[in-house]
């Protein structure tokens, strides 16, 4: 058991070093976690709610990845983005696009397919079809993810797919643990997170079972 927190700590470690040196990559991931958290909550008392809950705090969290992380040569740890983008064991920014894609076409394929071939009875208001997309959105993310889970037990090893989904389901509360001050640093005008060049590693790699771990992010 030890070494697997280890493991599950080093992933969030180079997540956080390699992907979240932005400080309003940071804040939005603030706000994103937050409305994880509301997810979760409305996920057994409103699915369909819950659907379209997870894929604004999902696109709040995508922004900042996409339009304000650093891109290019990470000076910070020495790495190219395309090293970060192949040893990244989640989605890397093309599998994200993937996904993303999936996820606009859904209320695409409703509004051709109101029933969806019979899944949904047909819309009779605008909420009814608002509902049937936050319940394929649901679908497509938890569909995402254990794609990707049982991507990892093929190409990985069983272990390292149910780390990674244990993090992916409990980065909302370690984010708003971690990036809490982030708002006031940017008030202050600081763009990128000036600590993570000195930040160790957490503690998550201090011995030889976890040294093949230092890079699943």
């Amino acid at each position: 058991m030890p070494r697997y927190y280890k493991v599950l700590q080093t992933q969030r470690f180079d997540d956080y070093r390699y992907y979240h040196q932005s400080r309003i990559n940071q804040t939005l991931h603030l706000v994103s976690a937050v409305i994880f958290l509301v997810c979760y909550a409305l996920l057994l008392k409103d699915p369909a709610m819950a659907g379209l809950v997870g894929w604004l705090a999902m696109l709040t969290r995508q922004t900042g990845h996409f339009f304000f992380e650093p891109n290019g040569y990470d000076h910070v740890n020495g790495v190219t983005n395309d090293y970060k983008e192949a040893v990244k064991v989640g989605y890397n920014q093309t599998r994200k696009i993937i996904l993303l894609t999936v996820w606009g076409l859904v209320p695409v394929a409703l509004f051709a397919f109101p029933t969806l071939f019979g899944l949904f009875e047909a819309p009779a208001t605008r909420m009814d079809f608002i509902r049937h997309v936050g319940v394929l959105w649901l679908a497509v993310g938890i569909g995402g993810g254990l794609f990707r889970v049982i991507q990892l037990f093929a190409t990985q090893d069983v272990a390292t797919g149910l780390i990674w989904a244990f993090k992916v389901l409990t980065d909302p509360f370690h984010n708003i643990a971690l990036y809490w001050k982030s708002p006031l640093a940017l008030l202050r005008g600081e763009l990128i997170d000036p600590t993570i060049k000195d930040a160790s590693h957490w503690g998550a790699a201090e011995d030889d079972d976890a040294e093949e771990a230092a890079h699943l992010t």
